[in-house]
Formats: structure tokens, sequence, C-alpha cells
């Protein structure tokens, strides 16, 4: 699987024959990029050994001499917005901030090729608002209505927004995901019958398990503060931020989470 198409934002390894030679390695498959002057450097100890009077080379190599290229090049990211809509006296604060974040987002994303998209949840059902993408005209259109109301089905919602980000790694294997989740942490109806609470705190545990950086944003009034959401950041082994604290926009904080995602290399 090969990457369709590039990015301008984070760097990350390629396996395709593109981007900057960094630096060389032993092949780990099929050896479709060689790197020559690693492959010399690594055969030139033995020569004198090698070297027999039948033999007319100039260099005499073996396949353990063999080293293929690393590669670097940018690429984009797939940025998730998974909004708790459920009734709650911050429900209103919530939803302009992440219209506000989302927004912003997409028009960066437009000149750098990222994907973002919004998932909600509410009463007894996630919903994509707004799938994968890098429409502005879209997303203002599908953000002019955000319903808001009734329970809280945070283990839904957690699950089609990592089903969102799954399925663009599937496309896609080089490209960064990002799950932003802003809830305050409680759930109260179940997709499987376990107590809401357990269920999502598992599910949490299974998402950090697939290597989805997240970051939560707890909406919970201090005066209300439970911790379900801090905890539910532990459960994701995501980064945890209250969104009164928030000493920059949501968009800003979603930016230097992508930076902060570069492969180190």
């Amino acid at each position: 699987m090969r990457r369709k198409a590039g990015g301008r934002r984070t760097r990350t390894r390629t396996e395709r024959k593109q981007g900057r030679y960094i630096t060389s390695r032993v092949p780990r498959g099929q050896l479709t990029d060689v790197a020559f002057d690693a492959t010399l450097r690594a055969a030139a100890p033995f020569q004198r050994q090698r070297r027999q009077p039948h033999i007319k080379r100039a260099v005499v190599l073996q396949r353990s001499d063999l080293r293929e290229k690393v590669r670097v090049r940018r690429t984009r990211n797939a940025v998730c917005f998974v909004v708790d809509a459920s009734w709650s006296m911050a429900a209103e604060t919530r939803m302009q901030a992440t219209k506000a974040a989302v927004l912003s987002l997409l028009r960066d994303a437009y000149q750098r090729r990222d994907l973002v998209g919004l998932v909600s949840f509410a009463r007894d059902r996630a919903t994509v608002l707004l799938p994968l993408t890098n429409s502005v005209e879209m997303a203002q259109q599908r953000l002019r209505t955000m319903p808001t109301g009734g329970k809280t089905p945070l283990s839904r919602g957690m699950m089609a927004g990592f089903e969102l980000l799954a399925r663009a790694k599937l496309r896609d294997r080089e490209i960064l995901p990002l799950m932003v989740l802003l809830t305050d942490g409680h759930a109260n109806v179940s997709m499987t019958g376990q107590p809401p609470q357990q269920e999502a705190y598992q599910l949490a545990e299974f998402i950090a398990s697939q290597q989805i950086p997240t970051v939560v944003i707890d909406t919970e009034l201090p005066n209300f503060y439970r911790g379900l959401a801090k905890e539910l950041a532990d459960r994701l082994n995501g980064s945890y931020y209250q969104l009164e604290e928030l000493s920059v926009g949501l968009a800003e904080l979603v930016r230097s989470h992508q930076e902060l995602s570069q492969i180190k290399i």
C-alpha cells in the first residue's frame, strides 16, 4: 500500500521512492530502493579477502552488503473531532468552540492537504456530521445545525471517530491520525449491555492499543468536577486539557499536537 497523495505539514518516513534520502538500513523485505553509497561502505572492509584471481570486478558484493534508502517526506494529518452533544450547561460553549476550531483547521487544511472530520454523539447514537475532508464549503453546510440534548452514548461517539480514522489509515498508511474528544467523560448509554462507564474505558484502552493519538478536552464545569474525562484521557494514553484553562484556541492546540506528532527519525 503506497501513498496516493502527499501532504505539506508533517514529516514522516515513507516507503515510496520519493522524498529526501536521509539514511540507510538493512532491507526488511524485497529491496526496491538501493542505497548504493551505503552498500559500497558496507562491502569495503571485505574486499581483500573476497578478491580471487578469476574474479575481474572492481568491487565484490554479497547480499549481506545490500542497504536500502530511508526517505522522509511531508504527509497529511487526519483530525477527527468527537463532540459530546448531550445536554449540559456547557453545551453551547462546547459547540461554538468546536465549530470555530473545525473551520479554522479546514482553511489551513485546504492549503496543506490535511483532512478534518466531525462526529457528534447524543441520545442513543453517534452521527458523522462531517466525513474526513478538506472542503471548507462542505464543513460550513454541515456545521450550521448541530443538534444537542439527550443522553450520552460516549462509547458510540469514540467508536465512530475511531472508525473514521482507521479507514483513513487503511487508505493511506502514512497518514497521521489524531482524535480530539470534547466531553465531560460521563457515559450513560451502553452499546453492549455493560455498565456504560466501564464500556467507555475499555473502548478507550482498545483505541490506545491501535496507536491512535488523542487529545481530551474536558468540558465539565469546574464546580461539578468528577475527574471522568481525566480518567478517560489516561485510558486513551492521550493528552488532557480543561476547556476553561486553555491559554490558546482549540485550533491552535490541535496544530501544536500535529507538530509534536512528527515521527522522530
